[in-house]
């Protein structure tokens, strides 16, 4: 197998013990990005159109070759002198361009920053260089982070799913899992507001974990809503998500929303077995509510009997290996998630999006204008995609004081009542008593490109079965468990409470280890060669 397709640690360990420079893998896995990807991501660039383009992945809007290579050789030479390179040494990376990067282009997906130039690197990117990860590039994503397809980007072409690329990548972090998936770099950094990170991992069968709300710092992250941003990793198994974990959790005196808790040793978690822990599953998860905007009732639908089949397998094969499973776990608010989100999300976009505006940083018009209102109606009309312009003006009418208790404070409140149903079902001392709650990570595998983007309120149910995660700040994992009848990856997540990443992972490596031999575990995306 190229090295491309290794798992992370693996590949630190041959540039560790000098089987392999980290000067030849980046070279490969450069090459593997030229040879799937297709054009790089741009503003006011074609859509996909030809063969060649409507086969490529398309996941980078910059490609970092020479920042890459400096990173690599200074491995090297660590490695050469007989010092520690990291855990993560030489092993070749991507960040989704929604995180800063010290004299790279940090465009959110957006024409507003096309010309932005990062004069300062987020804490988690400085963490990953400083265990060794070489960043190859920065991702494509919906614009601003706002959608579930990354169709809403501004650079074009938009990122494609690997396993059929006539389909989305989900979002926001497309582009992250995407290229994780396509062997365009071991593992990506993503960011996760309402399932994020998850919902694209389920759609490209990678592993991605959304941590405890301030596990991660935020500093360095271009905001969408301040009170459910998370970042966290994507990768191709759960002991390189463990790592990356490990490497980038902790307090941070640069953002005040960073935890001040002491980051275990994941590794040393993973390989415990899960006899004993006690996981839920939950009929709220198992079906999607949505708002009938004809009669003005909550409807509900069943979620893909294919995915519903895949999780409840999941089960059987925990229990198998000593974990109680607990049924009928009732998580009654679950419904409320996406209206709650509207309005919040919303709400926090709008307040983010106001610092663009043509003066301080970004696009300026350059049509003329006669003063400041002028030049930021002019600027943001011309700069801002929809979706943004979508969310601010939502944003605004939820936040006015005539309507701020109708809307905002009440979706404040049952965002509460989520919150409120969590600890009732983790509560060691409560009626239930779960280590951890097992749920399908989306609705249906990856839609059509164009079938479902143009529709924000439809688009937005693709996350119902991880926006509440967001909403209780707690922890998910998402890990691939099988495919459907066309091919496409399946996935399922579990939730835990909060700074309880260690005991997801060990039970998503627990996963890892019984289906070993499964025959879905040997699959591919078509884009790599038989004999990787």
């Amino acid at each position: 197998m190229k090295t491309y397709y290794l798992p992370a640690y693996a590949i630190a360990d041959l540039i560790k013990t000098r089987q392999i420079s980290a000067v030849e893998v980046l070279e490969e896995t450069l090459e593997r990005v030229r040879d799937v990807d297709g054009r790089v991501g741009q503003v006011d660039a074609s859509q996909a159109q030809s063969k060649e383009d409507l086969s490529s992945v398309h996941a980078f809007t910059t490609l970092a070759d020479e920042h890459a290579r400096g990173q690599a050789e200074k491995i090297d030479q660590m490695v050469k002198a007989g010092e520690s390179p990291g855990p993560l040494a030489g092993v070749p990376y991507t960040a989704k361009d929604i995180f800063t990067v010290k004299g790279i282009p940090a465009t959110a997906g957006s024409k507003i920053l096309s010309n932005y130039v990062a004069p300062y690197t987020a804490t988690a990117v400085e963490r990953m260089e400083t265990a060794g990860a070489v960043m190859i590039g920065k991702v494509n994503l919906d614009e601003f982070t706002y959608g579930s397809s990354s169709e809403s980007s501004a650079l074009k072409p938009v990122p494609r799913n690997p396993w059929d690329t006539s389909r989305v990548t989900g979002g926001s972090s497309g582009g992250s899992a995407a290229a994780v998936a396509a062997g365009e770099g071991a593992i990506s950094l993503g960011t996760d507001t309402g399932g994020s990170i998850r919902q694209p991992a389920a759609f490209c069968g990678t592993v991605g974990l959304k941590p405890t709300y301030g596990r991660v710092s935020r500093y360095g992250l271009i905001a969408f809503g301040s009170s459910l941003d998370c970042p966290g990793p994507l990768a191709r198994n759960v002991t390189d998500a463990a790592l990356v974990l490990q490497a980038i959790a902790g307090e941070d005196p640069r953002d005040n929303t960073a935890a001040v808790v002491p980051v275990p040793d994941y590794l040393a978690e993973l390989e415990k077995d899960i006899r004993g822990l006690r996981i839920g599953l939950s009929e709220e998860f198992f079906r999607v509510t949505y708002f009938d905007a004809d009669t003005g009732e909550l409807k509900e639908n069943p979620i893909d009997g294919e995915i519903k089949d895949a999780v409840l397998s999941v089960a059987g094969f925990l229990a198998q290996l000593g974990a109680d499973i607990v049924i009928d776990v009732p998580l009654p608010h679950t419904k409320y998630g996406i209206p709650t989100y509207f309005v919040i999300s919303r709400v926090e976009a709008s307040s983010n999006l106001l610092r663009y505006d043509g003066v301080k940083y970004g696009f300026r018009t350059e049509q003329p204008f006669e003063d400041l209102r002028e030049l930021y109606r002019k600027t943001r009309g011309a700069a801002f995609g929809v979706e943004p312009k979508l969310r601010m003006l939502m944003g605004i009418y939820l936040s006015a004081a005539q309507f701020d208790k109708g809307y905002y404070q009440r979706a404040l409140k049952a965002r509460a009542l989520i919150r409120s149903d969590f600890e009732t079902i983790f509560d060691p001392k409560g009626n239930y008593r779960l280590d951890a709650l097992l749920t399908p990570t989306t609705p249906t595998t990856a839609f059509p490109i164009g079938g479902v983007y143009g529709d924000s309120v439809l688009m937005q149910y693709s996350d119902q079965l991880t926006v509440t995660t967001n909403h209780a700040g707690i922890p998910g994992l998402s890990i691939p468990v099988g495919f459907d009848k066309k091919g496409l990856p399946i996935g399922a997540q579990f939730l835990g409470p909060d700074y309880s990443e260690g005991l997801l992972l060990r039970v998503g490596r627990a996963f890892e280890k019984v289906t070993a031999n499964e025959e879905w575990r040997n699959r591919r995306p078509p884009l790599l060669p038989a004999n990787d």
